[in-house]
């Protein structure tokens, strides 16, 4: 399974990408929604984890565009400011089943919501 990570604070995407390797996931990351869009676009992800507040595209208008390719992908926004997000998360997860973490968050909260988005099991590929 493919994860792209985007987020303009390369310590927070490498330190998930750790993880996620160590699960056995693929993973690339992108600093900003621009690249996060072309990184999409090159590396075709089976999930997206992706920041919301981020110079040139924020994640909102982000997956909205990656939604244009594949309107089923599977989303978890990750933020610092979880009221000021609140109702459009909450809209995003009814619209999308999107899913979203408050940073700080444990390792265990992201693998979590990982395995709920492509299930249990990992598969190499």
């Amino acid at each position: 399974m493919k994860i792209l990570i985007i987020d303009d604070n390369a310590e927070i995407a490498s330190i998930i990408q750790k993880f996620l390797e160590i699960e056995g996931y693929r993973v690339t990351t992108a600093r900003d929604g621009n690249d996060g869009y072309s990184a999409y676009l090159d590396f075709k992800p089976d999930l997206v984890i992706t920041d919301i507040q981020m110079p040139g595209k924020n994640g909102f208008q982000l997956m909205k565009e990656i939604r244009m390719h594949d309107p089923k992908i599977k989303t978890i926004y990750i933020t610092g400011h979880m009221n000021q997000f609140q109702s459009r998360l909450e809209d995003e997860k009814e619209r999308y089943q999107a899913d979203f973490l408050a940073k700080p968050f444990a390792r265990e909260e992201l693998m979590s919501l990982v395995s709920k988005n492509l299930g249990q099991g990992v598969a190499l590929s």
